[in-house]
């Protein structure tokens, strides 16, 4: 039913976006001899927020069809090594012969596509040999696929490390921190050699007990059934995912935008003054920033669920009682060189919580472990925008090099 509302609401509005988008094109046709008037200026400013408001966004691309090594343009182009129903692994592969080490990079499964972390890979390019979990859409995945649950992202975790090697390092952002850290400890406990040399884990919920959010305690007050009864629903006969039991991206978009929603109309405001004074470049920027932030797809109802109970109700990682497959998940196992990233300012994520990595892997000595505190940055600058790419990604590259693997 929830489903079905949302649905039939883009349904109704789609007539008014058809008229806002007729009408800003008429507005600001050459041929139209009021367009440069302030009056048709203002018109279709308005016009252009109406389309962007209520539009549909579909999944972005990451086009890095490009990197600089070494001061010279190398090319760049996407290949998928392998593909799982809920999951393909992608490689930037350069137009160059070096023996860079490897570098997963585990994207969140939690709404919004792995093209989020677009300047994440950008700023790895240079340097190494980058793979990524391209995740798909549960609303598109048909239901004969079967779930996808948290053992299920493990198991994709270690498998994807093996299908690249030995010597692999991983990045975690956010969210996967969790079952990246528990398919790490698996793989060490078995001296599996697909266990990465170097695990860098970056703004996520490892033990949400510490600086607890306003998402954290949203998660941790409410009962397991209250989101089950009221976020969990059926994907609707119009995707090939069809009765498939999802968390909508859309509650979650909504759920991210209410966080912060005074800052959110705060910059439509803002890019409607900047149509009407023609200043097309900052408006550029902030239509490419809300055509990534509203592109979200649905997550597996049975992942996000045991999400919650394991991570927000149980604290399982961080109080030693995490399994998967009926395996005790055992952090001492770790021994490889671990470092955590985490935002001054991050709000979804408090600090400590991704620290707190360091205090569960008992085994790994001192000399292999960094933390790290990126200043006056929120959740989403940890790993994206200015002080990413000037700050915090020198660090981790710096990281990966000393502890990495070696191709």
């Amino acid at each position: 039913m929830l489903y079905s509302l949302y649905e039939l609401h883009h349904a109704a509005v789609t007539p008014f976006w058809l008229v806002a988008d007729a009408q800003r094109i008429l507005l600001r046709s050459p041929f139209n001899p009021v367009a440069a008037t302030p009056l048709a200026k203002i018109a279709s400013a308005a016009a252009d927020i109406v389309v962007d408001v209520t539009r549909r966004y579909a999944k972005p691309r990451f086009d890095l069809d490009q990197t600089l090594i070494a001061g010279k343009p190398v090319a760049v182009r996407e290949t998928i090594v392998r593909r799982l129903p809920f999951c393909q692994l992608k490689r930037f592969e350069r137009d160059i012969k070096r023996a860079d080490p490897k570098v997963l990079i585990v994207a969140p499964l939690s709404g919004h596509f792995a093209t989020l972390l677009r300047d994440t890979v950008r700023a790895l390019l240079p340097d190494f040999d980058v793979y990524i979990t391209d995740w798909r859409d549960a609303r598109r995945i048909p239901a004969i696929e079967g779930q996808f649950d948290l053992d299920d992202y493990i198991d994709y975790v270690s498998g994807f490390l093996r299908d690249l090697g030995p010597g692999t390092s991983v990045i975690a952002v956010c969210q996967p921190s969790v079952p990246v850290l528990a398919a790490t400890a698996l793989l060490s406990a078995d001296k599996d050699k697909a266990m990465p040399p170097a695990l860098v884990l970056m703004g996520g919920p490892i033990d949400a007990r510490e600086s607890p959010t306003a998402v954290n305690k949203f998660a941790t007050e409410h009962p397991i059934e209250w989101f089950e009864r009221h976020v969990i629903a059926r994907v609707p006969v119009t995707y090939p995912g069809f009765l498939r039991r999802v968390y909508p991206g859309f509650l979650q978009l909504a759920g991210f935008m209410a966080m912060n929603l005074d800052k959110h109309v705060d910059a439509h405001i803002q890019m409607f003054h900047h149509l009407v004074r023609g200043d097309g470049e900052s408006a550029a920027a902030h239509r490419a920033f809300y055509d990534e932030y509203r592109a979200v797809m649905d997550m597996p109802a049975e992942y996000y669920l045991q999400t919650i109970q394991t991570v927000f109700h149980d604290f399982a990682l961080a109080q030693g009682t995490m399994t998967s497959r009926d395996r005790k998940v055992e952090a001492k196992a770790i021994k490889c060189a671990l470092m955590t990233v985490e935002g001054e300012r991050d709000d979804i994520s408090g600090l400590g919580q991704t620290k707190a990595a360091h205090r569960i892997c008992s085994s790994i000595p001192n000399a292999k472990r960094q933390h790290y505190v990126a200043p006056k940055v929120g959740h989403y600058g940890v790993f994206n925008g200015r002080r990413w790419r000037e700050i915090t990604a020198p660090r981790v590259r710096d990281f990966l090099r000393a502890y990495g693997g070696r191709a």
